[in-house]
C-alpha cells in the first residue's frame, strides 16, 4: 500500500508519523476544552467528540467519556466502521473538509492524556535475545533460559495504578537492597535504574472467567498497540525477585505513548515469529503472522545535553507475539477485560546496539555506554530524559507511534 493522501497537507509528508494510513487514537485537552477523544492526522488532532455531536459519525454516547474504553467495547465491526469513516472524511477531495477544519486542533497546542482507563497490566519476558543476555549475566550461557522459557510466554502481573502517559516525570524509586558483602539489607534510593523498550498491546474485547481463547481469537481481541517503557530498579529487583518475581522494582512506574496505533493500521506490516527449537503446544500455535515489522529506538539525553540514540531494534525480534501472550494469559480461565494492557517484555535483537535495556547495553555496568557529550552511562541518572520511538515503514509513508518520554527526577524528600 502507498500513501493515502489527505486534505490535511501535513499528513502527506513521507516522514510524518501520522498520515491518513495511520489514524492513531488518543485523548487530549486544550486551554479551552476538557479531555476528549481525538484522532491524530498530520500536525493536528481531529476532535472525535465534536464529530459525534455534529452528526459526522454515529456511535451512540461512547465518546462522552474521555477514554476509548467505551468505544472498544462495541467490538471489531465498529472499530473498522469508524476507521473507514474517518478515512473518507479526511481523504483528499472530501466534501466535508471545510466543516471539519473547525474540529482540528494543532497537536502543539494540546495536552495529551492516557488514551484508555487501564484496567489491568501484565508484563512479559518474551524476547529470546533479552532473556539470553540477562540469563547469561546471572547464570552463565548454559543456564541462561529457564526450563519453561521455550514453551510458554513468561509474565507477571503489574500495577495499572502507575501506568502513566508519555511526558510524566518519574521519581527515582526507593526500596530495599542488599550489597554482596553486606550482612543485612538497607533501604534507600535505587542506584541501578533502567528502562525496558517494549510494545504494549491493548485488549479491546473481554473474555469470560473460566473460558480460554485461541491465538486467532486473541489477535481479534487486540484493539491496538502503544510504545511502553517498563521502568526497572535493577538493584531492588535483584534482592526481591526470588521466589515470586518482580514486585517493587517494577511497581513504581510504567510509561506509555499517548497514541494507540490500531491493529488495522498495522495489518500490512505483519511479520512471523522465529523458527523454534521446540514445537509449542497446540493452544499457542499461530495460523498466520502475528508480529509486526516496527522499527524502534531509544534516546538518552542528560539534563541540558544532546540526545544519544543508545539502541535500535525491531518488534519483529520477539519470540512470542501479543496474541500468543493473550491466549496464554486466558488459558487458565483468567478473565480478560477491556482496557487490559499487555507489555511485550524488553525487545532486544542479536547485536549489541539492538539491546532494549541499559542492563544489557552496559552488560550489568561493566561496559558503560558512551554519550555524545563525552560522558558515559551504565544506568539512568537524575535529570536524564529517556525517549522511545517507533514506526512501521511503508511505500512513501510511515505509521508512527509518536514518542514515549520520561524524565527522571530525584527522590522526594
Amino acid at each position: 500500500m502507498s500513501l493515502i493522501r489527505s486534505w490535511v497537507e501535513s499528513a502527506n509528508s513521507p516522514t510524518h508519523p501520522f498520515p491518513l494510513n495511520n489514524l492513531p487514537y488518543g485523548v487530549f485537552s486544550t486551554a479551552d476544552t476538557k479531555k476528549r477523544c481525538g484522532v491524530a492526522i498530520g500536525d493536528y488532532i481531529l476532535d472525535v467528540q465534536a464529530l459525534q455531536a455534529n452528526g459526522f459519525i454515529v456511535f451512540g454516547s461512547v465518546f462522552n467519556d474521555p477514554s476509548w474504553n467505551a468505544f472498544m467495547e462495541q467490538g471489531r465491526d465498529h472499530w473498522r466502521q469508524l476507521r473507514e469513516r474517518l478515512t473518507a472524511l479526511l481523504a483528499e477531495g472530501a466534501d466535508e473538509q471545510e466543516q471539519l477544519a473547525a474540529f482540528l486542533t494543532p497537536i502543539e497546542d494540546a495536552k495529551l492524556h492516557l488514551p484508555i482507563v487501564v484496567t489491568e497490566f501484565t508484563d512479559f519476558y518474551a524476547s529470546k535475545y533479552h532473556a539470553m543476555n540477562v540469563g547469561t549475566m546471572f547464570r552463565g550461557p548454559e543456564n541462561a533460559l529457564p526450563p519453561n522459557w521455550l514453551h510458554i510466554p513468561i509474565g507477571y502481573n503489574g500495577r495499572a495504578s502507575t501506568v502513566v502517559v508519555s511526558g510524566t516525570k518519574i521519581v527515582r524509586p526507593c526500596g530495599q537492597t542488599k550489597a554482596l558483602d553486606a550482612d543485612m539489607p538497607s533501604f534507600g534510593p535505587c542506584n541501578r535504574l533502567d528502562i525496558e523498550l517494549e510494545m504494549g498491546a491493548i485488549v479491546g474485547r473481554p473474555s469470560e472467567m473460566g473460558t480460554s481463547v485461541s491465538v486467532d481469537q486473541a489477535d481479534e481481541m487486540i484493539f491496538g498497540y502503544v510504545l511502553l517503557n517498563d521502568w526497572s530498579a535493577r538493584d531492588i529487583q535483584a534482592w526481591e525477585y526470588q521466589p515470586l518475581g518482580p514486585f517493587q522494582a517494577k511497581a513504581f512506574a510504567t510509561s506509555i505513548s499517548p497514541w494507540i496505533v490500531t491493529t488495522d493500521a498495522l495489518e500490512q506490516f505483519r511479520a512471523t515469529t522465529p523458527e523454534r527449537e521446540r514445537d509449542l503446544l497446540p493452544y499457542l500455535r499461530e495460523s498466520k503472522p502475528m508480529l509486526f515489522d516496527i522499527d524502534l529506538e531509544v534516546g538518552l539525553a542528560p539534563e541540558g545535553m544532546a540526545e544519544t540514540v543508545i539502541a535500535r531494534t525491531n518488534y519483529n525480534q520477539m519470540y512470542y507475539s501479543a496474541a500468543q501472550q493473550l491466549a496464554h494469559h486466558a488459558s487458565s480461565g483468567c478473565a480478560m477485560r477491556v482496557g487490559d494492557l499487555l507489555g511485550s517484555g524488553t525487545i532486544s535483537g542479536p547485536g549489541k546496539s539492538e539491546r532494549g535495556s541499559l542492563l544489557e547495553l552496559s552488560w550489568g555496568g561493566k561496559e558503560p555506554i558512551k554519550l555524545k557529550d563525552g560522558g558515559t552511562r551504565s544506568f539512568i541518572e537524575d535529570g536524564d530524559t529517556l525517549t522511545l520511538r517507533g514506526a512501521a515503514h511503508g511505500d512513501g509513508f510511515q505509521v508512527g507511534f509518536g514518542e514515549c518520554v520520561g524524565v527522571i527526577i530525584p527522590v522526594k524528600e
